[in-house]
């Protein structure tokens, strides 16, 4: 039993809620303001609120009638009847009733004005299966992971740990490129899924434009982040450019694989999309550590 929770939490794609705080985290240290306990406290709620993501995706989408069993994506726990669809919606709001309580711990390092914020996020976390119009199911996921899994976590990790929006000309394009990278993540997700997405009428990306257009613009997404980054690699030193060197080398690897995989062979290539973006993130903050202590 205990497996079939890990699958659903599908930490294959935590990696995407890590990647924002670290960028973020990497921007505050650029600014000469790092702090601790802002830093772990926006750490655990990104994860809890995409785990709480995934457990309601997986939920409402067999309420809604769009999963089947032996599907060719990673197994789901109550389409296949391994766990009950009341347990999983009591874990959906029970995980995002814990990630509420990190959340308001953050009031104390920047204000009121963070809770709409984090009710915003909340709701995003359901509203992306759930409720009178989801956003996945209209083509609007992959803008919504860019708002809200490059640019909300990233600015304001950056934000709690500055008490200001100082190195905002920093962490507005770093956000940017984030967000790009980790909507990829999506692209391949739908990528695997289109037939099974549009058997039942759900309209993704990847269903509305059809593979070879989303297969450019997984491509052209990671050359675009490269290119939007372009005031973070100007502030730091010429040895920054081995990040982009170094990513959109495992970047085009990696979609050379997706173009030419199909169903089940796809998922590892979803796990590596999400691993060149948090290796993009570590290999940030490696440079920004470089640039402070020398």
């Amino acid at each position: 039993m205990l497996k079939m929770w890990i699958e659903a939490m599908r930490l294959r794609t935590l990696p995407v809620s890590v990647a924002g705080v670290l960028a973020g985290i990497a921007c505050a240290i650029m600014g000469g303001s790092f702090s601790l306990v802002p830093a772990l406290l926006c750490l655990f709620f990104a994860m809890l609120a995409q785990v709480a993501s995934n457990f309601g995706n997986e939920y409402y989408d067999y309420v809604n009638g769009l999963d089947r069993k032996g599907r060719e994506g990673f197994r789901r726990g109550v389409t296949e009847g391994d766990i009950s669809p009341r347990a999983m919606k009591i874990a959906t709001y029970a995980t995002l009733a814990v990630a509420a309580v990190v959340g308001c711990s953050m009031l104390f390092f920047g204000g009121w004005w963070l809770l709409p914020v984090g009710i915003a996020i909340g709701l995003f976390a359901l509203a992306y299966s759930a409720g009178p119009y989801p956003l996945s199911h209209h083509g609007l996921g992959d803008v919504a992971v860019v708002v809200f899994f490059g640019i909300v976590p990233v600015t304001l990790t950056c934000y709690l740990q500055e008490d200001g929006w100082h190195s905002l000309p920093l962490s507005l394009p770093v956000s940017v490129a984030v967000g790009l990278l980790a909507a990829n993540v999506l692209v391949v997700n739908n990528y695997r899924d289109v037939e099974d997405d549009r058997a039942v009428g759900k309209r993704t990306t990847v269903v509305i434009f059809g593979r070879k257009i989303m297969e450019r613009c997984y491509l052209l997404s990671g050359f675009v982040a490269m290119l939007v980054m372009i005031p973070v690699w100007v502030r730091l030193s010429a040895l920054s450019l081995v990040v982009p060197a170094a990513f959109l080398s495992l970047h085009v690897k990696t979609w050379k694989k997706i173009i030419s995989s199909r169903g089940a062979a796809l998922n590892p290539l979803l796990g590596a999309t999400a691993k060149n973006l948090l290796l993009f993130t570590l290999l940030l903050l490696a440079c920004s550590l470089m640039r402070s202590f020398f």
